[in-house]
C-alpha cells in the first residue's frame, strides 16, 4: 500500500512518541539528575532538588486524600516562600487547578475570587490571617476547606483558622505517597487560574494550560539565555502570572531559587552579597529600589547581575542609572492573558557602540516577539492592518501564539472579544520602529486627547523623569474646559529629595512641546500594586474628588 506521507492518520498517538506537555516533568528531570543540588533557600530553610520533588509529591497525595480530584480549584494567598515554589508543583500533580491570588487584595475582593473559582481549598500564610479571615466571613461557605501556612522566621501572633498545617498536609500525604508522576491526559488542561489586577471592575480569571507553561518555560530560558544552575532571587510575586513561570524555568534549569518575602533594596543587595544571586525580575519600581537605594545599603557588584523588567514602561533615565551601577537590563512585555512575558527587546551586537544613553533608549523599547510567541503585530484600529514600522503611527498590540490564554473563566463574551480575528487584542497602544521593534505608548483607556491631539502619557513620564529629585511618575488626563483633557503629573519625589510644583512645572515647561507640558503637578506618594504597576485609575478618581 503507497503511504500519504503528508497525511500520516493511518499513525496512532502512542506514549513511545506523544506526551502532552507539562512543566513539571522538569521538577521529576530535574530531581534525578542533580538531586543534591541546592534548589531553594529562605532565611535559614533550605531544600535540594530531590527533596523539593518529595514534598511537592507529599503535597499532591494529600490534596487527593482530602478529595481534590482533577479539574478542582486549589487557592492560595501566600508570599514568596518555599511553600509557593511546591504548589506550583504539588497542585497540578494533583489534577487540580492552582489559583494564587494577590495577597494585597481587600477581603472583599478575595471573597470574590474564592466563590469564582470554585474553590475546594484554601491555603494561606497566616501572616495574611485578618484579610482572609474577613474574606471567608463574607464568603460563608462552611465546605471550603482551610490549610495554613505557618512561617516560623516571622515573629509575633500566627493565628490559624482551623488546625491543619501545611506541614500536616504533607504528612497526611506521605502515608499515601505512591512513586508516580501523573502528566495531564490533555496539555490543554487547565494548570492555572489567575486573576486580573481588576483595575476597573470585577477581576476576571485568566485561564493558563499545561502546553502554554511549558513552552513559557523553554522560551525564557532560551532568550533569556539562562545558564544551567542560574541563581535567582524571587522578587517577582509568585500570585502574579505564575512568577512569570519563573518557578517552571529554574527547575529545568536546575538552578537555586532564593526566596524574598519582602521586597527592598536592602534586600536585594543583601541576597545578591551573600548568595551570589545572577539573575532577578521585576517591575520597574524594583529597579528604582535599586538604584535609590541609601548609599549605606548598596554594594559594588563583584559579578554581572541579569534583571528582566516588565510591567510598565522603564525611563531611559531609570535604566541609565542602574546600568551605571553594573545590573545588566532587559526589557519584556506581557500581559496576565498572556502567561506574563511574551515580547523582549532582543539586544543587538551592533547597539554595544552606542553611548549609555542611547543605549537605554533602545532598552526602554519592548521589542519583538519572544521565541515563545508566534506573531506580534501593531494594527491600525481604524484600517484594521498594520501600522507602517516609521515610529510614529500608533496602534494597537496584538499577539497570537501557544502562550494566549484559554480563555476567561466562566466570560465566554469577553473571551470572544479579546481573541477575535484570531488575535488576542491587548488593549495597548504602540508604535513600531524602523528596525521593526515596538515601543508601547499608552493603554488605549491612558491615552490624552487634548485638543484634538493624542498625547502618550509615557513620553510626559520619560521626560519627568529626568528631574534629578523625582522618583517616580504617572501622566492622567485632567478635564479642561478649554482644551478638554491635559497631562496631569503625580510625582513621588525620592527619599530625602526636595522639589515644588513650580519647578517641575517648569522642567515641564523647558523640556515637553507646549501641548505635553503637564499642567498640573501634584506631589506625593502613588498608589501601586503588588507587581509594581501604578494605579492610574486611584489617580483619575483623585482628580474627579479635587474638581468636585
Amino acid at each position: 500500500m503507497k503511504q500519504d506521507i503528508n497525511n500520516g492518520n493511518e499513525f496512532d498517538k502512542t506514549p513511545a512518541n506523544h506526551v502532552p506537555l507539562s512543566p513539571i516533568s522538569f521538577l521529576k528531570r530535574t530531581a534525578k539528575i542533580f538531586p543534591d543540588k541546592k534548589a531553594v533557600i529562605y532565611e535559614d530553610i533550605s531544600y535540594t532538588w530531590s527533596e523539593v520533588a518529595l514534598r511537592s509529591q507529599q503535597l499532591s497525595a494529600g490534596l487527593n486524600k482530602r478529595g481534590i480530584k482533577k479539574g478542582d480549584t486549589v487557592s492560595v494567598v501566600a508570599a514568596n516562600t518555599p511553600e509557593m515554589i511546591e504548589l506550583h508543583f504539588g497542585v497540578p500533580l494533583s489534577g487540580a487547578v492552582l489559583n494564587t491570588i494577590n495577597v494585597r487584595l481587600d477581603p472583599e475582593t478575595i471573597a470574590y475570587i474564592l466563590d469564582h473559582s470554585d474553590a475546594k481549598i484554601l491555603i494561606f500564610d497566616t501572616v495574611f490571617f485578618e484579610s482572609v479571615n474577613k474574606a471567608l466571613i463574607i464568603l460563608d461557605n462552611p465546605d471550603l476547606q482551610v490549610i495554613n501556612i505557618v512561617d516560623q522566621s516571622i515573629k509575633g501572633n500566627k493565628q490559624k483558622i482551623g488546625q491543619i498545617t501545611y506541614e500536616d498536609l504533607l504528612i497526611e500525604g506521605n502515608l499515601e505517597l505512591k512513586d508516580e508522576w501523573i502528566l495531564p491526559d490533555d496539555e490543554w488542561d487547565t494548570i492555572s487560574l489567575n486573576y486580573t489586577s481588576g483595575t476597573s471592575g470585577r477581576p476576571k480569571g485568566v485561564l493558563y494550560h499545561h502546553r502554554g507553561a511549558y513552552l513559557m518555560t523553554l522560551g525564557t530560558a532560551v532568550d533569556w539565555q539562562l545558564p544551567m544552575h542560574t541563581k535567582y532571587l524571587y522578587t517577582v510575586p509568585l500570585f502574579h502570572c505564575n512568577g512569570w513561570g519563573h518557578v517552571w524555568t529554574l527547575t529545568a534549569k536546575a538552578g537555586t531559587i532564593i526566596c524574598c518575602r519582602n521586597v527592598t533594596a536592602e534586600n536585594i543587595y543583601k541576597a545578591i552579597s551573600e548568595h551570589h544571586v545572577t539573575h532577578l525580575a521585576g517591575a520597574p519600581i524594583v529597579l528604582g529600589m535599586i538604584l535609590n537605594a541609601d548609599e549605606k545599603i548598596k554594594i559594588k557588584l563583584t559579578h554581572p547581575v541579569e534583571i528582566m523588567t516588565a510591567a510598565a514602561p522603564p525611563p531611559a533615565a531609570v535604566l541609565d542609572g542602574i546600568e551605571r551601577l553594573g545590573f545588566n537590563v532587559v526589557q519584556v512585555y506581557g500581559l496576565t492573558e498572556t502567561y506574563g512575558h511574551t515580547v523582549m527587546c532582543v539586544w543587538q551586537e551592533e547597539w554595544n557602540n552606542k553611548g549609555l544613553e542611547e543605549r537605554a533608549t533602545l532598552k526602554s523599547r519592548q521589542g519583538v516577539n519572544m521565541i515563545i510567541t508566534e506573531d506580534l503585530e501593531v494594527f491600525d484600529r481604524d484600517k484594521n492592518q498594520p501600522v507602517p514600522n516609521d515610529g510614529k503611527s500608533l496602534g494597537e498590540i496584538m499577539i497570537r501564539g501557544n502562550i494566549v490564554m484559554k480563555g476567561y473563566f466562566k466570560n465566554l463574551r469577553a473571551t470572544d472579544e479579546v481573541l477575535s480575528g484570531g488575535w488576542f487584542h491587548t488593549g495597548d497602544l504602540a508604535v513600531r520602529h524602523p528596525s521593526g521593534y515596538v515601543e508601547i505608548k499608552d493603554r488605549l483607556k491612558d491615552i490624552i486627547i487634548s485638543g484634538g491631539e493624542n498625547i502618550s502619557s509615557v513620553d510626559v513620564e520619560n521626560v519627568m523623569y529626568r528631574h534629578p529629585a523625582v522618583a517616580f511618575v504617572a501622566v492622567v488626563a485632567k478635564p479642561d474646559d478649554k482644551w478638554g483633557e491635559v497631562p496631569c503629573a503625580f510625582i513621588e519625589l525620592k527619599q530625602g529629595m526636595v522639589s515644588s510644583e513650580e519647578e517641575l512645572l517648569n522642567f515641564g515647561r523647558d523640556n515637553l512641546p507646549g501641548f505635553k507640558r503637564p499642567k498640573k503637578v501634584l506631589i506625593g506618594a502613588i498608589p501601586k500594586t503588588a507587581t509594581g504597576k501604578i494605579q492610574k485609575f486611584a489617580l483619575r478618581q483623585k482628580i474627579i474628588n479635587l474638581r468636585s
